[in-house]
């Protein structure tokens, strides 16, 4: 959002300025002469009575300087404006050293020991010096005298205001990018490994664009330039930077490419940018005694290792868009705007043997660097997600884990239970018998009922044992469609008393392996539930299939249903939602299909029903 704040603000002021150009009062010189000269020092005056002048103008191909030749005069007219405070710019003047003189009289001067030509030269006149001649002399290091930009003279207030507005977009976006890129730093320190790299190398690329952008700005070597060569050396460390830091961050995001090329490529980027930084260490200590060699490495044989990195770059996130990779797209689609508008303009610059005036590659850099931030917000967001999942699983995990204990806990208690409480109920049990054969018949129907209760209390005790060891003596292949037959025939008239009914829609060629008595007992509580919750006109629908080697079971019932709470407690020790119930039914259930390899989950609406499904391993062929 910052960074569009500021796109849309460098788009807004530059229509500023030619609103500004265009209602104020200024009058533009189109056409000048050319002298050569040999001088290499600030001249102190103008030549006079020289007919070597050569003729030339604005649009005009550009003259070349003769070998012998080290520096050149421009002589122009200045036009005679209405204004109180006149002044004279001259924009883009490329020169190391360069000097004006007004109506013979030098008004301006400016010698560099920085490697930076480009020279904007904003000037107040005197009244006097309008309709008078104008002298620039400059000693350049090209091979031809080029004024790229307007040479206007108008109102002094008016073109300063020009000045400031048409150059001051680059501060403001190159202070963008290094605010930003430090806010990115500082946040990478909290960020854990996987994280840092991939953070820390953008921050790095973001950091070295807005110097890249803040130090080519004219602006500075104007307003501030006795600090031109600081600005310089900014630049240069940046350019090495950056580099690297590009095939950094591509990496992280892509991986090293094919056989480690992209690997290879960003060693040799870091191997080379750290040899010219420490070049320009040499050259700087040596009072630039190496400057020539050092700008060919670091100018000529550096632009053509940008140039191999954006084409290796393009084509490998090219290759990974057409393998669906969509960071990739994203990658691409911003890397090739910046790309596109790089290499046109390093090669526009190295045609014009270095005369070109870079300009719209920040453009692209803007474009390419939004594309980053996003690619970085979907690696974030993509962790993010996995995150959560992986903290789901792990809850999921951790309830399991719970389960178990409590069931390995439970099922160690109740086998204990049942071992200590079974043997004195079956000898409570047979002396009640004998005492039924000896009592009158009103004493005889309360020790019927004392059977019946014990009967019951075995049967409890009995799921007590099938939960704790729910042992299956011997395995044999069961065909599930006469299993449930036999469930049907015990579990139908039930049923109908409930005013319901069951269904089977099964298979007869659907098989399992396990126990048969185990395989009812746990479907009879199944289905017992089922008809239990079943109201008027009820249906308790029992289908069976087989996918692949799964078979999939259903209980489906149009009882009262249950509220999710309900429904994510059951199996749960002792837990029920029956007045009388005591939870054991489905703990044992939960035990069979469990010890069969088998899952066991149930779905339910209130008031609709619910669907009761459970997998089981098919029987081998």
């Amino acid at each position: 959002m910052f960074l569009i704040i500021v796109f849309t603000l460098s788009q807004g002021l530059p229509r500023l300025v030619f609103a500004t150009e265009e209602t104020a009062v200024h009058a533009a010189i189109k056409e000048w002469r050319i002298l050569w000269s040999e001088s290499r020092g600030i001249p102190e005056s103008v030549p006079v009575h020289i007919n070597d002048w050569m003729e030339t103008s604005a649009g005009d191909s550009k003259p070349f300087k003769p070998h012998t030749k080290a520096s050149a005069w421009i002589h122009m007219k200045i036009p005679e404006i209405a204004s109180a405070s006149p002044g004279i710019l001259i924009d883009k003047l490329h020169g190391q050293q360069v000097a004006v003189y007004a109506n013979h009289e030098k008004i301006y001067e400016s010698s560099r020991t920085y490697n930076y030509e480009l020279n904007y030269i904003l000037l107040p006149l005197n009244q006097n010096m309008l309709g008078k001649d104008l002298h620039i002399w400059l000693e350049t290091a090209r091979d031809h005298v080029t004024i790229e930009g307007k040479i206007l003279v108008g109102d002094y207030q008016d073109m300063f205001n020009r000045f400031i507005k048409s150059n001051l977009m680059d501060i403001i976006l190159g202070s963008a990018f290094i605010f930003i890129a430090l806010v990115m730093l500082i946040c990478s320190i909290f960020l854990n490994k996987k994280y840092l790299v991939a953070v820390f190398s953008l921050s790095c690329i973001i950091l070295s664009v807005g110097i890249l952008v803040f130090t080519y700005s004219p602006f500075l070597y104007t307003i501030f330039n006795q600090y031109g060569n600081i600005y310089t050396h900014l630049y240069d460390i940046s350019l090495f930077i950056l580099l690297p830091s590009f095939s950094l961050f591509f990496e992280t995001i892509f991986g090293p490419g094919w056989k480690g090329l992209l690997r290879k490529l960003r060693k040799f980027q870091i191997f080379y940018s750290l040899f010219c930084g420490l070049f320009l260490i040499v050259n700087q200590w040596d009072s630039n005694q190496w400057f020539d060699l050092y700008y060919f490495f670091s100018v000529h044989v550096m632009g053509v290792v940008m140039i191999v990195q954006f084409v290796l770059l393009v084509g490998s996130s090219m290759y990974y868009a057409v393998k669906g990779n969509k960071d990739a797209v994203i990658f691409n689609a911003g890397f090739a705007v910046f790309a596109v508008v790089g290499l046109s303009e390093l090669l526009q610059f190295f045609l014009t043997r270095g005369s070109y005036n870079l300009f719209l590659w920040k453009w692209g850099i803007v474009s390419f660097i939004i594309a980053l931030i996003v690619i970085l917000g979907r690696h974030f967001a993509k962790n993010h997600e996995r995150i959560l999942q992986y903290s789901k699983e792990l809850e999921m995990f951790n309830n399991e884990l719970q389960r178990s204990e409590k069931m390995e806990i439970i099922s160690e208690l109740a086998a204990s239970v049942a071992h200590e409480v079974r043997n004195p109920l079956q000898v409570t049990r047979g002396f009640l018998q004998l005492l039924t054969g000896k009592a009158q018949a009103a004493e005889r129907e309360y020790l019927d009922l004392a059977l019946v209760e014990l009967d019951r209390a075995s049967g409890i005790i009995t799921d007590f044992l099938t939960f704790a060891k729910p042992e299956f003596g011997k395995d044999t292949v069961l065909r599930v469609a006469e299993e449930f037959k036999h469930i049907e025939g015990i579990l139908g008239p039930l049923a109908h008393l409930q005013g319901g009914k069951i269904t089977v829609d099964i298979s007869e060629d659907i098989t399992i392996r396990g126990n048969s008595s185990k395989f009812k007992q746990a479907f009879i509580n199944i289905v017992k539930n089922s008809i239990e919750a079943l109201g008027e006109e009820g249906l308790v629908h029992i289908r069976c299939y087989r996918q692949q080697d799964q078979v999939f079971i259903h209980v489906v019932d149009n009882g009262e249903g249950m509220e999710p709470d309900v429904l994510a407690r059951l199996g749960e020790p002792y837990f029920s939602n029956k007045t009388k119930g005591t939870g054991l039914g489905l703990m044992v259930t939960f035990r069979i299909i469990e010890a069969m390899n088998g899952d066991i989950y149930f779905t339910s609406k209130k008031g609709v029903g619910t669907d009761a499904v459970i997998t089981l391993p098919a029987a081998g062929e």
